[in-house]
Order: C-alpha cells, then structure tokens, then sequence
C-alpha cells in the first residue's frame, strides 16, 4: 500500500538563494533568466543551514498577479544535496492530516480524527482524535528542519508559542478522558534520532521534559520530499532532553 502523502501544487521554478532581507522575504536569482526577484518566506525559522548563498530554491508564482511579492519560496535543496526540505509550513499538517484519515501512523491508528484546527484554552492545537465516545486525544504537529551531527533538533530558534501548547499539552493530558500527543516531523533524510534543542531554547526543552513526566506521547516520524509531492516516512525515535 503506498504510503500517505500530500501533493506540492506547481508549477515550481528553479532559483538561487542570495539573501534574507527580513524572517518573511527572501532575494533569489532566477536560473532560466539570471534576473533577481523577491519571493515571500512562510516559515519564520532561522534555517541557517539552508538558506546559504548559491543554495537551490524552487518557487511558486503567486495566484494573485496584483501581490507584492511574486513568488513564494516552496523548497530548498539539503545541505549535502541528497534531497529537498519544505518551506512550506501547511505541508506538514496537510501530510498527517492525509495520514490519519488512513490510519498509516501506528501509534494513533486506534483513534479517529475528528477535526483539525482546535481552540481550547489560550492556545489553538492542530488535531482532535477520539477513541470510542468517552476519550480525547489532543495532537500537536511540529515540523523539524534543523539537523546537527546526525541528530534533529528542534525548534531552531526561540519559540515562546511552541513551549505554551507543550505547557497546555500536559494540562490536557491530566484531565479526565483526555490524552495528548505531540508529533514531530522531519523533513531531512540525514539524521537517525530528534530531540529538544536545549542550548537554543531551554524553556521549550524543559517543557517538553516536563510534558514527557506528565504523560504526553512524544513521536517521530520522517517524511521524504519531493517536487510535486510529501510522503510519509517511518517512526524515528525522539527524545524529550
């Protein structure tokens, strides 16, 4: 059977990372014309070690002609050049979204997914399950870009909002008929085990610690891009410290 995936809408042309104005806009170098453009960036994370100069971009033209910005950067090229990472921040919840619906995770196949997009407390989490009509299951998706020495990090910068939903997770998680899970998913083929980045962020870390105590399931799962679609990967072990 093949395995869940998500399509990446195209079409995609071809760029050269040059530099990175602010965390929203990027300055690449068409490759068919050589002409410097501007292409909007979704995901507000660091990725030093990605958006190097000379790096291979691909990007989308805007729907809409009358937008400032012109093309939206969709993917870039891993840093040994064995594959793609996604910069677009809906392709993974897209992708687990396909997954649950299919029940291709194993570690969640006994629930049903109920809905996405789910606000309880202050914060708004990115799936519901259930299991029969008595029990819960609260899901929070992260997507994992960093890799170091073989290792997956995240987050790959300061996230005060990823440590609130890991706060809530385990609040969550203690009440009655509830359970809560988060699911980290990586995005790059070159690395064997995820874990917190403590030395960037200690309070998401500790959380995440914290939430691990408290019973919340921390997974993993790889996924391989491509140009015109995600798929689901296998489980990788992840650790909370």
């Amino acid at each position: 059977m093949p395995q869940p995936s998500t399509p990446i809408i195209g079409p995609l042309t071809k760029a050269r990372f040059l530099r990175r104005p602010n965390r929203f806009l990027l300055q690449v170098r068409l490759e068919h014309t050589g002409s410097e453009v501007e292409a909007h960036m979704a995901d507000p994370g660091r990725l030093r070690e990605l958006l190097i100069p000379e790096k291979r971009l691909w990007l989308r033209p805007a729907s809409n002609p009358e937008r400032k910005t012109r093309w939206t950067a969709v993917l870039v090229e891993s840093p040994d050049g064995s594959g793609l990472v996604s910069l677009d921040t809906t392709l993974p919840n897209r992708l687990i979204a396909e997954a649950l619906r299919k029940k291709a995770i194993s570690e969640l196949r006994d629930w049903d997914l109920v809905r996405a997009e789910v606000k309880m407390g202050r914060s708004r989490f990115d799936f519901i399950l259930s299991r029969g009509e008595s029990e819960k299951l609260m899901l929070e998706v992260k997507s994992v870009t960093l890799v170091e020495d073989g290792v997956a990090l995240f987050p790959d910068a300061v996230t005060e909002r990823g440590a609130r939903h890991v706060r809530e997770l385990s609040e969550i998680a203690a009440k009655p008929g509830w359970e809560a899970a988060v699911l980290f998913v990586l995005q790059r083929p070159d690395a064997g085990e995820i874990r917190a980045a403590r030395s960037i962020d200690p309070k998401f870390s500790e959380a995440l610690t914290e939430a691990g105590k408290a019973g919340v399931r921390i997974l993993g799962r790889r996924c391989t891009v491509l140009e015109d679609r995600v798929e689901l990967g296998i489980s990788v072990p992840t650790y909370v410290g």
